[in-house]
């Protein structure tokens, strides 16, 4: 029997396994543009404060694919490097050449992180769940002994592979599979999924304004880019859920709604979370193009959004 965390050396066995939250953390440039790592310890802190168990690091909160190879193994290094005991780091290794991919899961597995994450390639594309699991495949290869979650997220891939159909191909295909994190509004394949393959996979929903919805379908763990600030939200979310007070964890739900509303309205998901991370103390610069910073107007409203809704009287430590 592998770690249950990690499912290192086994497929996981994932039953009763209490819920866990992982964060996927924003990358930190400069003044220049070059990639900073010094915001990386006081990011963990605020984590490890909201009751966030891990960090799955270079995605697309991380802008991963604006990063070089070399800036994307010193992030993951210095994130593994950081992490107490216990506390999880996924390395997403997704590049759109697979000899850089398995060049970045080698790199994952040789600073000891506790699982990779792989997306299926954006320009050519796999076309059947056949061809996803020999992606995949390929690039586990090069890391036969890390864990791997399939990161579906087709609004970005375009790849809308079912992921039952998947996961039926890649159980007996894919021995390193431990998973998926799920980023996809279809709620009725996670739903299948959770019910089918649940008790043998990780099936890590990744839709934050959703999560309450993933928890009544059986999910037992997720991945969010706000889990990264708002960690204390939904954690609550979480905790009232399990304790059976649905009202709780509706109108907590409601508030982190109405926060990634507010993120979407002033400026998008990754630039008004770095602005969020600077209001709560931790400065993690700018984005690079094309994303663009928020303006000071946008800026501004946001902070006043954030303070009208409480978010600050809940999430500051």
């Amino acid at each position: 029997m592998g770690d249950p965390l990690t499912g290192r050396g086994s497929s996981p066995d994932v039953t009763g396994m209490e819920t866990s939250l992982i964060a996927a953390p924003h990358t930190a440039f400069g003044p220049d543009g070059g990639l900073d790592l010094d915001p990386v310890a006081a990011q963990a802190e605020l984590m490890l404060a909201g009751g966030v168990r891990g960090a799955f690091v270079c995605g697309t909160t991380g802008e991963g694919m604006s990063l070089t190879a070399d800036e994307r193994m010193r992030v993951a290094r210095r994130w593994r490097d950081v992490a107490p005991a216990g506390f999880e780091v996924i390395v997403h290794v997704t590049a759109q050449c697979l000899d850089a991919s398995k060049a970045l899961a080698a790199h994952a597995a040789s600073i000891g992180a506790d699982a990779m994450a792989v997306t299926a390639p954006c320009f050519y594309r796999p076309r059947t769940p056949d061809e996803l699991a020999d992606w995949c495949a390929a690039v586990a290869a090069a890391a036969p002994e890390l864990p791997l979650l399939y990161y579906h997220i087709p609004g970005h891939t375009g790849v809308y592979l079912p992921m039952l159909a998947f996961l039926e191909r890649a159980a007996d295909t894919l021995p390193t599979l431990a998973g998926v994190k799920f980023t996809h509004e279809d709620m009725m394949d996670y739903g299948r999924c959770v019910s089918r393959f649940g008790g043998r996979y990780r099936l890590l929903w990744g839709l934050d304004g959703l999560l309450l919805s993933a928890l009544a379908l059986g999910a037992h763990g997720a991945i969010g880019g706000t889990y990264g600030y708002a960690g204390r939200l939904f954690s609550r979310i979480v905790e009232q859920f399990e304790a059976g007070n649905l009202d709780g964890a509706r109108a907590d739900q409601a508030t982190a709604m109405e926060m990634i509303a507010a993120l979407a309205d002033c400026g998008g998901h990754v630039p008004a979370g770095k602005a969020v991370l600077k209001m709560m103390g931790v400065d993690c610069g700018c984005v690079r193009a094309p994303l663009v910073p928020l303006t000071e107007e946008r800026y501004c409203r946001l902070r006043a959004e954030l303070g009208r809704i409480g978010f600050f009287d809940v999430c500051l430590p």
